[in-house]
């Protein structure tokens, strides 16, 4: 393993490891988000807070991570963009701090994919937001979103690009396994946008 490979490594999965939803409603509602609503330190639970600014200010940071990720990675070691990128989204899911516990990585990984490409960044987001609208379920939305972002990539003739979209993909179906269950059984929380 090269000292590139190691540097990358390094500071994609640290950068990922940044739990904000847990930093933010420390810090401005004394609580502990893992103590709230689904116990996840994501955009969601935080939103369950009441606080929707907050709820805002996580997202906003945990696309952040994901984007400042795969641009710095893009200007200094191109050949690694892929891998920094999965690093990144890895590190939020399993972020050493919080015991490997952390969130379920559609922010991080809606960062990454404005870095990689904003147009796939706008079609996430879109999908995203049309499937709230119409069923009121963030979790549904998510996974609808990234299978769109993947499909899409797959005309594209990018191998790399489509099995690396492939496989954050299958994370977020795992990061969701709970909330399928709750999807079949109807007993899903639906959001208020």
């Amino acid at each position: 393993m090269n000292l590139e490979i190691i540097l990358v490594l390094i500071y994609s999965y640290f950068l990922g490891a940044i739990p904000f939803g847990l930093i933010i409603t420390k810090v401005f509602l004394r609580k502990d988000i893992r103590k709230v609503g689904s116990g996840n330190i994501g955009t969601t639970n935080v939103l369950r807070t009441g606080k929707k600014s907050l709820a805002i200010a996580t997202l906003i940071f945990d696309i952040l991570k994901g984007y400042v990720s795969v641009i710095i990675t893009s200007k200094y070691f191109n050949d690694l963009v892929y891998f920094s990128a999965l690093i990144c989204f890895i590190g939020h899911i399993f972020p050493v701090w919080l015991k490997f516990k952390g969130g379920k990585g559609v922010a991080t990984y809606l960062g990454i994919l404005l870095a990689l490409s904003f147009k796939f960044g706008i079609i996430f987001g879109l999908t995203w937001l049309l499937i709230s609208f119409i069923f009121k379920y963030s979790s549904l939305s998510s996974m609808i979103g990234a299978l769109i972002v993947f499909v899409y990539s797959i005309f594209l003739n990018n191998i790399t690009l489509s099995i690396f979209l492939f496989i954050t993909f299958i994370i977020i179906l795992y990061t969701h396994r709970e909330n399928i269950v709750r999807l079949k059984d109807s007993s899903e929380t639906k959001i208020k946008l």
